[in-house]
């Protein structure tokens, strides 16, 4: 599963840069260094924005914990 996000990132960042180059209508892999540049990049960026998604998820269940403990607090211990 770790594999998945850097082989995305990687396919992601090569089609970026062939997309580019089509578009100026050049050839595809011309300076194959921008490849392995783009490759590289969005490898990086999609392992980020899975981490970031982690946590995102963790921050969330905290809050909503507070928020039930801090509902439960206010509404059942008042009743008692």
């Amino acid at each position: 599963m770790p594999a998945t996000p850097t082989i995305i990132g990687a396919l992601l960042g090569l089609g970026t840069q062939m997309y580019s180059n089509a578009l100026r209508k050049l050839p595809y892999m011309r300076h194959p260094w921008e490849h392995v540049l783009g490759m590289g990049l969005g490898a990086v960026f999609v392992n980020q924005l899975v981490k970031f998604d982690e946590k995102l998820k963790e921050d969330l269940d905290k809050m909503l914990e507070r928020a039930r403990l801090a509902n439960e607090q206010r509404y059942i211990d008042d009743d008692e």
